[in-house]
C-alpha cells in the first residue's frame, strides 16, 4: 500500500511541516504537563474538611506574593511560547514558498469523485492527461495548479506537502518535491459529498530517467487491440455508451466528462483508489459501478457476456 504518513516526510515541504509539528507538540506538551502539575500541587496542599468545616477566608487579607510570581511567570512563558510558535509558523510558510523554479507543471482538477491530472508543456502536442495517479521526478520541484469542477475539494499528500483547497471558479497553486522514490497516497481532505472518503490519489515519485520514460509512453496513443476479441472490445467501447464520457487517444472516443482511459491498464486502482485494477473488479465496475461507489455519475452498463469479455480484453491491453 502507498505510504500516507505526516510524520514520514519524503520532501522538503513535508519536512518543514513535520518540524513545525514536533516543535508545536513539544511546547504544548510542556504547557499541558505544567498545568497538570499545578493542579496536582493545588490539590495536595489544599486543606481538608467536611461539610461542617467553615470556609477559610484568611488568604483574602494577606498578599500571596509567591503565588502571584508563579502566575506571572507562567503567563510570561506561555506568551513567549505563543510568540515563538507564531514566528516558527511564519518561517515555515516562507520556506514552503522557496522551493525553486518548477521543472514539471501539472494541472489537477477535482471532480466528484476523481482527479483529472493534465501534464502541461510549452508544446501543446506534448501535453497528456491521466486520472487518479500522478507521476513526478524525484528531486525536482513540481508546480501543481489546482482547480475544482463542482464543489470545494482539498488536495493533500501528507508525505510531500500540506493541504490546499480547490474552490470552483478559483485557481490555486501548490509546489512540492519528492526526495525519495516511492508511492505516496493523497486524498481529498475537504468533505465533498457522499463518496468523499473514496476520493484518493497516488503520487509516484520516480527517478528522473524512469519518469521521462513514463511520460514519453503516456504521450503515445493507445495500443492497437491484440486479437479479435480485443478488436471487438474496441468496437463495443467506441460505438457504445463508454465513448459518451471517456476518451482514448488514437480512437474516435474523445469525450472529457470522465477519466481518460488511453493507458488505463497501467493504473493500479479503479474509482480513485476504491478497488484494485483487476479484471474482476473492472467487470463489476462496468456492470454496476454504484455497487462499488454509490452516487457516482457513471451509469450501469448491462452488457451481454460476449461484449463484456471483449471490452475487458480491450481495456486490459491499454498500457
Amino acid at each position: 500500500m502507498p505510504v500516507q504518513e505526516i510524520l514520514a516526510s519524503a520532501g522538503p515541504q513535508a519536512a518543514h511541516i513535520e518540524a513545525l509539528w514536533w516543535v508545536t507538540l513539544a511546547i504544548c506538551a510542556v504547557v499541558f504537563a505544567g498545568v497538570l502539575l499545578a493542579v496536582a500541587w493545588a490539590l495536595l496542599r489544599a486543606p481538608r474538611g467536611d461539610p461542617a468545616t467553615p470556609p477559610d477566608l484568611s488568604s483574602l487579607d494577606k498578599p500571596e506574593r509567591g503565588t502571584a510570581f508563579i502566575v506571572i511567570a507562567a503567563l510570561a512563558l506561555c506568551t513567549a511560547g505563543l510568540i515563538f510558535l507564531t514566528v516558527a509558523s511564519y518561517v515555515t510558510d516562507r520556506r514552503l514558498a522557496a522551493l525553486g523554479a518548477p521543472e514539471v507543471q501539472i494541472e489537477l482538477t477535482a471532480h466528484r469523485w476523481w482527479w483529472e491530472v493534465r501534464y502541461q508543456d510549452a508544446e501543446p502536442a506534448r501535453m497528456f492527461t491521466t486520472a487518479n495517479e500522478m507521476h513526478i521526478p524525484v528531486g525536482k520541484p513540481v508546480l501543481v495548479t489546482l482547480k475544482a469542477d463542482d464543489v470545494i475539494h482539498s488536495f493533500w499528500v501528507p508525505n510531500l506537502a500540506g493541504k490546499k483547497d480547490l474552490i470552483p471558479g478559483r485557481v490555486a497553486t501548490l509546489t512540492m518535491q519528492a526526495d525519495a522514490p516511492g508511492s505516496y497516497r493523497g486524498q481529498c481532505a475537504e468533505f465533498c459529498g457522499l463518496q468523499h472518503a473514496k476520493m484518493a490519489l497516488v503520487v509516484f515519485a520516480d527517478p528522473p530517467e524512469q519518469y521521462q520514460a513514463w511520460a514519453a509512453a503516456e504521450r503515445k496513443p493507445a495500443l492497437p487491440p491484440a486479437g479479435e476479441q480485443a478488436e471487438h472490445g474496441r468496437e463495443v467501447f467506441v460505438n457504445g455508451r463508454c465513448a459518451m464520457c471517456h476518451a482514448i487517444q488514437g480512437t474516435s472516443a474523445g469525450a472529457r466528462t470522465a477519466p481518460d482511459l488511453t493507458h488505463f491498464a497501467s493504473r493500479a486502482t479503479l474509482a480513485a483508489g476504491t478497488v484494485p485494477n483487476t479484471v474482476g473488479h473492472l467487470a463489476g465496475w462496468i456492470l454496476d459501478p454504484h455497487s462499488i461507489k454509490p452516487g457516482v455519475n457513471m451509469p450501469a452498463n448491462p452488457l451481454d457476456p460476449d461484449e463484456l469479455h471483449a471490452l475487458l480484453a480491450y481495456l486490459g491491453g491499454l498500457r
